[in-house]
């Protein structure tokens, strides 16, 4: 009887743990917390400011707004900086053309 009465416990415990990580996560207006960059952590209606910033170092600027606002609002994430950084964003990162290129800039 000690012995389950112990598991029982463990059991608590975990449950325990998984509610304070779990309210911790939220922010004050009751959301999961998304870190900066993580995938789903940009509202869609954020992508053309995130967009205009990620493609504002480019000389094709309309193609890249374009495809950028695509994924964006696909994947609801843009990566930091203008260039690069794509392994913040596995779901921008994977999208692919037919051909087999990257979609997303």
């Amino acid at each position: 009887m000690a012995q389950a009465s112990s598991s029982f416990s463990i059991v608590l415990l975990f449950l325990a743990l998984v509610l304070v990580v779990e309210v911790s996560a939220r922010s004050a207006n009751g959301e999961l917390y998304k870190p900066a960059g993580a995938e789903g952590s940009v509202p869609i209606e954020q992508c053309p400011d995130k967009c205009g910033y990620r493609c504002s170092a480019t000389s094709h600027r309309k193609p890249c707004l374009f495809f950028c606002n695509y994924c964006c609002q696909k994947c609801l994430c843009v990566p930091s900086g203008t260039y690069g950084n794509k392994e913040e964003c596995p779901c921008y990162d994977n999208l692919k053309t037919k051909e087999g290129g990257p979609k997303c800039p």
